[in-house]
């Protein structure tokens, strides 16, 4: 199995197993990684691959509910330049109005010893999506850079250090992710429109 698809794997497998816990959620039922795990058949060893702390898997569970799907989140666009400034935007946006939900679930992952530390994946997989629609010409290589310095404009981190490192006012946050986006996509693909 190449890489990309091992990845693409373990990222159903984690999703199925936050859907698990949804779904437990919506229930009124207690979250634990074993019973979230059996809504979707994962044996309990796989589960605690992915998760070891049903406190992390409930947090990340919460928050998955927040972020819109793709197609929302792109909604009204028109090329790929203004899906990508879409989706940066739209991810601000959402950290910002859930602020205290997502430095909870990263002060959680910062402080976990296993895969609970790595987050971001819809971040991720929004970009890559977008980057379908890219015209021949950027390499694989380029693909990965540009989607890694987006995530870098986005999400709770970039918010803590622009609002707690930077004193950047609340109100002033939206726009600088929008100008660090268009400098990142000038430098990819060009300007927009």
């Amino acid at each position: 199995m190449a890489k990309t698809e091992r990845t693409k794997q373990k990222q159903r497998t984690r999703e199925a197993i936050l859907d698990g816990a949804r779904q437990l959620m919506a229930r009124g039922e207690e979250v634990t990684i074993a019973a979230a795990a059996a809504e979707h058949g994962i044996s309990r060893a796989t589960a605690y691959r992915y998760y070891s702390d049903a406190q992390a898997l409930t947090l990340e569970a919460g928050l998955a509910t927040l972020v819109p799907p793709y197609e929302t989140m792109v909604e009204g666009t028109a090329d790929l330049h203004a899906r990508l400034v879409a989706i940066t935007k739209g991810l601000a946006k959402l950290t910002l109005e859930n602020e205290t939900a997502f430095r909870q679930y990263l002060a959680h992952a910062v402080a976990a010893k296993d895969e609970t530390a790595r987050r971001g994946a819809r971040r991720v997989a929004y970009m890559e999506r977008a980057l379908q629609d890219l015209p021949n010409g950027l390499s694989r290589q380029k693909q990965e850079e540009l989607v890694a310095l987006l995530c870098v404009a986005t999400g709770i981190e970039a918010m803590v250090a622009l609002l707690d490192v930077a004193r950047v006012p609340r109100e002033e946050v939206p726009k600088l992710v929008a100008a660090l986006t268009e400098m990142i996509l000038a430098r990819y693909i060009g300007p927009g429109d």
